[in-house]
Formats: structure tokens, C-alpha cells, sequence
């Protein structure tokens, strides 16, 4: 499907048509009839991993205590994970993926340091590459 239209219903009724640009199928679902509808993600769960991220921490923030691992070979293109380094001194991640760079560098590392109370995002390029960005070196 390259494109997606949607075609609202003027009246109020709550009926809304997503229409496939390249097919006749369409789909009619009856939203919620409110005053006020949020439609999209609102917030990032928090979760808490010990040692090794795992793809059940994809699209979310990992609250580490500890150092963590990023493992090879078990990610996909496009995926993402946020950790936090919730102790007052930094921690390391450890890279065993194929190959993990800080952003902005063209330097593969084993590991980098995460500061105390740093933010980092972790973007899988494949599953045997990332790139690390944000309190990290």
C-alpha cells in the first residue's frame, strides 16, 4: 500500500473509512463516540532489564541499575531502545553486537560508558549493527 486515505464522516456519526489508495477493499471502524479522542502513542513504557536488552524492550525506556549488554544477532532494522542510567555513577554498556558505533563516530567499540543519570538511545541498522546516541563515550 503506498498511500492511505481517510474519509471522515461530516455528520458526527464517529464513522471513519480507511481506504487503501491501490485496492477497493476498504475498512469501516466506529471510534468512540466522545467529546475529545487521542489518537497515537502518549508515553514510553519504563521498564527494568538486568543484564541483556532484549526485543521485548523495543520501544522502551530501560531504567538500568547495572551495566547491560547489547547482544548480536537478535535485533531488527529499525528497532529502538532508550536506557537510563538511574545511579549516581556511570555505567557501561557492553557492546558483543557485530558492530556498535557512538553517533558521530565511525569508530566500532567493544563498550561505552553511560553517564550518571545519562539518557541513551540504542538504533539497530540490521541485527549486527547499532549506533549508540546520547550521555554516552
Amino acid at each position: 500500500m503506498s498511500s492511505l486515505v481517510v474519509k471522515g464522516n461530516a455528520s458526527g456519526s464517529g464513522a471513519v473509512t480507511l481506504q487503501s489508495a491501490n485496492t477497493n477493499s476498504s475498512l469501516t471502524q466506529t471510534l468512540p463516540a466522545t467529546d475529545a479522542i487521542t489518537l497515537g502513542y502518549l508515553n514510553t513504557p519504563i521498564s527494568s532489564t538486568t543484564t541483556t536488552v532484549a526485543t521485548s524492550d523495543v520501544g522502551k525506556v530501560i531504567s538500568l541499575s547495572a551495566g547491560i549488554t547489547i547482544p548480536d544477532a537478535t535485533f531488527s532494522a529499525g528497532d529502538i531502545v532508550s536506557v537510563y542510567n538511574n545511579t549516581a555513577s556511570s555505567l557501561t554498556i557492553t557492546c558483543s553486537i557485530t558492530t556498535a558505533y557512538v553517533a558521530g563516530t565511525n569508530t566500532d567499540v567493544a563498550s561505552m560508558t553511560l553517564a550518571s543519570r545519562g539518557v541513551a538511545t540504542i538504533l539497530f541498522l540490521s541485527g549486527t549493527v547499532c549506533v549508540v546516541s546520547g550521555n554516552v563515550s
